[in-house]
C-alpha cells in the first residue's frame, strides 16, 4: 500500500506530460512553428552538412508528433503501475523534450526579441517536465 502514492503520482505526471506535449504541439502548429524551424535547420546544414537535421512539411510533422503523443498516452497504465524501465526512459523524455525544448523556446524569444512560435505553452511544458522528473526519481522499490 505504501508504494501506490508515488506510482500514482508518476502515473499523474506522466498524462501530465503528455498532454502539456500535446498543448505544446497545438501552440506550435496554431504559430507556424515550421516557418521558423525549416530555415533555421536549412542553415545550420549550410554550416555544418555532418548534422543529420530533418526539415518537415506540416502533414508529416503534424503526423509523427500526434503519434508520440498518443504512445505517451497508451504508455501511462505502465506509468501508474511504476514500471522501472518507464521511470528510466521519463529521465530523457522530461530534459530533451521537455526542459530543453521549453529553454529552447523561451530563450530564442528573448534572443529575436519576439515570441517565438511554441513561446506560450513553453512555461506548462517545462513544469511538468519538472513533476515528471521529481515523480519518477522516487527512491521506493517498486517491481518491475
Amino acid at each position: 500500500m505504501e508504494n501506490v502514492i508515488p506510482r500514482r503520482h508518476f502515473g499523474i505526471a506522466w498524462i501530465s506530460f503528455a498532454l502539456a506535449l500535446a498543448l505544446h504541439v497545438t501552440d506550435e502548429a496554431t504559430h507556424d512553428f515550421l516557418s521558423t524551424y525549416n530555415p533555421s535547420v536549412r542553415a545550420i546544414r549550410a554550416r555544418l552538412p555532418f548534422l543529420p537535421l530533418p526539415t518537415f512539411t506540416f502533414g508529416v510533422w503534424l503526423a509523427l508528433l500526434i503519434s508520440g503523443i498518443i504512445l505517451l498516452l497508451c504508455l501511462s497504465p505502465l506509468a501508474f503501475r511504476g514500471n522501472r524501465w518507464l521511470r528510466v526512459v521519463s529521465w530523457p523524455l522530461a530534459i530533451v523534450v521537455g526542459v530543453m525544448n521549453a529553454a529552447l523556446h523561451i530563450s530564442s524569444s528573448i534572443y529575436f526579441h519576439r515570441w517565438m512560435p511554441g513561446v506560450y505553452s513553453s512555461p506548462v511544458l517545462l513544469i511538468a517536465a519538472v513533476f515528471l522528473l521529481v515523480s519518477s526519481s522516487t527512491r521506493e522499490a517498486i517491481p518491475a
